[in-house]
């Protein structure tokens, strides 16, 4: 069979290391602390695909939770559409430093290092690949990826081999290269490189590098590329045009002084006297080391404020070996602070404390089915996607803003982001962030806070500075959500003054700008249209004549009104204010709705139909016409009631309509148990799981989005989902495994490993416990702390601190949350399961019998 074949077979029968495929398991002297969840995390789920939309667009990066720069190997150049690292190609190019938060994202100031031998230096990308070393017992790979701890073997091209190991804390990567070869070994630095703008390859640009080398082992310098640049409000340019990402490389004191090079546009000046700088595009420099050195240790600060915080965050974050070793002190290398191996002990103990607050019993006694270890990697590798996005950017009670090109100085234990995919990631991975990690919440939303008051608006999709990427304001709904949940910690009243601004104020020139997809040389996008005709008396929608996706928009910005609404209400505002938002944003949806065809359709400015197919963002009129997730009442009532409702939701995912790779269609099949069909609801997303969940690189039907795919899966495991992420309620569906537990109680500092209380917890454990769940789909029964509960609805307060979720699971139709009346028309008689075929389990049968091959 094909190598295509053997490695999809050998990575869901669990083998290690995968066949055909990189091992996703540390040795064993870098699996500690011990963690049965974190073991599991396989970081090659959604790094395959042949096309930028094949696959989850993930990378198999070193960091701990949420880091700042993610070190990743460089198998390929990375621009938007691309990412540095798929799993397919067989050459390694170095390691980066990269901020890139998406696929579909630009980069931001990366810092590449990579190894060869023998005086003949090579920068270009392609040339300079060392293929993978294969083992001779089997011929695979030599190449161990995991969240704290990255090795491969490489040939170095001269009869011997480099031995690349990586590990990462947020701020600092600690590498270590290892050569067997009786040349000199060097390690090059690609400073500025030619960059790609847009999602074109030939669209390259030049962006400016410099270096300095002051010190025999040390190597400093900076990067002002930023990819998404081009796409940046206007108004931001003249202070974020002044971006640069910084650098300080630490060789270890122990080396030889190595002879230095600098190669500027393929000119080479070597040896070079120090102390040198140099500034300019297509910039790199080396280390040439003697022969005989074979262990080659350093450490790589990075930095959005300068070179020396750089060596200040390697100071902080990877101190010097040298002056922390006591006499008598431990000889443990992993114990010993400084040590290449303390580094990726720390950065494993990073995700254990978080990973280890979870159990997860596929079946309640131990044991396991066929498709137990497809589940358990799908599940684990899940919870880490969600814990990547947003990314610091503060350094040390400081960060630099590109909105105004300041350093600006937070309080002790401060924080600042960015990366933050907010059309996305408001569906359920912020709701998933407030349950899990609620000590995160305030310095995220503190951090969007200064970007209102530094650029003028809360962030649509944040990377570095705005970029206008997708429609609607959802921080409106991640704010709302965080003050219906009692999230503390930042301030309410400002946020609402920003919440406001977004429900009220147009953007620029909102009569003439299309606001398209990527459009370059515009202001802040906001809220498009808002003026033009959404909020003008009689009409109250986005003219597909005058913007694009106007449909999408429509119904987005009644959403956020919905969230604007909530926030005013819980906040206390006036009620000529939350009357105001609440009436538009139950108005405006149902403008769209087209009772000649039954589905929402964009409309001119003239009230028009404006086609069918336009003004859609990742979806089309199937998606959107059940995408009013604040008023679903209003909306099985505007499609004929619930039985008829419940057709449409069958038309919708029998026609193959049900696209779960883009994000408005996330919350589709729950609408079932709104309407009265719960069984519906339990069948759906059992199959929408195993239809897109898989452990393989391609195991992710869609893009990550920062952690959107992930966090589907996650809630839907659990047996619930946030289908309004703002209005406190969870909508049941049908949990996966027999038992999962998770210690609400145990939150870490985002700047400290040791546990700590959080002002949003009390004691208590969400313990959801489904024994059978992996062959009966249905519900019979559903208690909370030992009382009933009869509608398909869970309250946030009744598990935000700990709750004993009861699911009793059988075989068969059950009439726990389902209308009776829905029940005799679907089924032809009130509870039961005549002429309904059973959804395959998602336990039992042949792995492989949802893949294909």
């Amino acid at each position: 069979m094909g190598a295509t074949t053997r490695i999809i077979l050998c990575f869901f029968a669990g083998i290690f290391p995968f066949c055909g495929a990189t091992s996703t398991k540390p040795p064993p002297e870098f699996a500690v602390p011990p963690s049965k969840g974190l073991d599991l995390v396989n970081l090659l789920i959604g790094n395959g695909g042949d096309t930028p939309n094949g696959s989850g667009g993930t990378i198999p990066s070193t960091a701990p939770p949420f880091g700042m720069t993610r070190w990743v190997a460089q198998t390929q150049p990375h621009y938007v559409s691309a990412t540095p690292f798929n799993w397919t190609l067989n050459k390694v190019m170095g390691v980066v430093g990269t901020r890139q938060p998406a696929i579909w994202m630009g980069e931001s100031a990366p810092i590449s290092v990579s190894a060869g031998v023998g005086p003949d230096v090579v920068v270009d990308f392609e040339t300079r690949g060392l293929e993978v070393v294969r083992r001779t017992v089997d011929g695979e790979k030599n190449e161990v990826v995991s969240v704290g701890y990255y090795i491969v073997e490489l040939d170095d091209g001269h009869g011997g081999s480099i031995m690349l190991e990586q590990t990462a804390t947020s701020r600092v990567a600690h590498l270590r290269f290892t050569f067997k070869t009786t040349l000199s070994p060097r390690i090059l630095f690609e400073v500025a490189r030619p960059s790609v703008l847009t999602s074109t390859p030939t669209n390259i640009s030049f962006p400016l590098g410099g270096i300095s080398i002051k010190a025999p082992l040390e190597i400093c310098g900076w990067s002002d590329e930023r990819q998404d640049s081009i796409i940046a409000p206007i108004s931001t340019t003249p202070f974020s045009k002044h971006f640069k990402g910084y650098f300080c490389a630490r060789f270890d004191d122990n080396l030889s002084h190595p002879s230095y090079g600098i190669i500027q546009n393929e000119t080479l000046s070597f040896p070079v006297s120090l102390p040198v700088v140099s500034e300019g595009p297509l910039l790199s420099t080396y280390a040439l080391f003697p022969a005989g050195e074979t262990v080659v240790t350093l450490r790589v600060g990075t930095s959005f404020i300068s070179e020396e915080q750089a060596r200040k965050n390697i100071d902080e974050e990877i101190p010097d070996p040298s002056t922390l070793k006591e006499p008598g002190a431990a000889q443990d290398a992993h114990l010993i602070p400084g040590t290449f191996e303390n580094t990726a002990y720390r950065v494993r103990k990073s995700w254990t404390d978080i990973l280890n607050r979870i159990e997860l019993d596929v079946y309640a006694d131990g044991t396991s089915d066929a498709r137990s270890l497809v589940d358990e990697q799908t599940f684990w590798t899940a919870v880490v996607h969600t814990l990547q996005f947003p990314s610091e950017q503060h350094e040390q009670n400081r960060y630099y803003s590109g909105y105004d090109n300041v350093v600006h100085e937070l309080e002790e234990g401060g924080e600042s982001y960015t990366g933050y995919s907010i059309w996305d990631t408001f569906r359920a991975e912020w709701a998933w962030q407030i349950l899990f990690v609620p000590e995160r919440i305030p310095g995220m939303v503190s951090s969007m806070l200064a970007d209102y008051k530094q650029g003028g608006w809360l962030p649509m999709w944040k990377n570095i500075v705005e970029t206008n990427i997708m429609v609607g304001t959802h921080a409106d709904s991640l704010i709302a959500e965080a003050v219906l949940k009692n999230i503390t910690g930042f301030d309410r009243e400002l946020a609402w003054e920003a919440v406001w601004k977004d429900a009220t104020v147009p953007p620029e020139k909102d009569l003439e700008v299309v606001y398209a997809d990527r459009e370059e040389h515009v202001d802040y996008e906001v809220r498009a249209g808002l003026s033009s005709v959404y909020n003008v008396p009689g009409k109250g929608w986005v003219a597909d004549d005058v913007h694009s996706e106007s449909a999408s928009r429509t119904l987005d910005y009644a959403y956020d009104d919905y969230a604007a609404y909530v926030l005013a209400r819980e906040l206390g505002k006036p009620e000529n204010v939350t009357s105001f938002l609440l009436e538009r944003a139950m108005r405006a949806p149902f403008l769209l709705f087209n009772d000649a065809t039954g589905f929402m359709e964009a409309r001119n400015a003239d009230g028009s139909w404006a086609g069918e197919d336009n003004g859609w963002t990742e979806g089309d009129k199937w998606a959107y016409s059940f995408d009013v997730v604040h008023d679903v009442p209003g909306l099985i009532e505007r499609r004929g009631g619930s039985v008829e409702f419940v057709k449409s939701l069958d038309e919708h995912f029998d026609g193959g309509h049900n696209d779960h790779s883009n994000e408005p269609s996330h919350h589709i099949p729950y609408l079932y148990s709104l309407a009265g069909a719960a069984f519906k609801a339990q069948e759906k997303v059992r199959e929408i799981a195993v239809a897109n969940y898989n452990n393989t690189p391609t195991g992710l039907s869609g893009n990550e989005d920062c952690g959107q795919m992930s966090a589907w899966y996650i809630f839907s495991a659990l047996g619930f989902y946030p289908v309004n992420p703002v209005s406190g309620e969870y909508v049941v569906g049908s949990p996966f495994f027999e038992r999962i537990t998770i210690d609400l109680n145990s939150r870490s500092s985002p700047t400290s490993s040791s546990p700590s209380s959080s002002s949003s917890s009390s004691s208590g454990k969400l313990k959801v416990t489904a024994i059978g769940a992996r062959t009966k789909p249905y519900i019979k029964s559903l208690t909370i702390d030992g009382v009933k509960v009869d509608r398909p609805i869970i309250r946030h307060e009744q598990i935000a601190h700990g709750a004993d979720v009861v699911f009793e699971m059988s075989d068969e139709v059950e009439a726990w949350g389902n209308d009776p009346v829905v029940l005799e028309a679907l089924l032809g008689r009130r509870g039961s399961a005549a002429g309904v075929s059973k959804p395959e389990s998602v336990g039992g049968g042949g792995v492989l019998d949802h893949i294909e091959l």
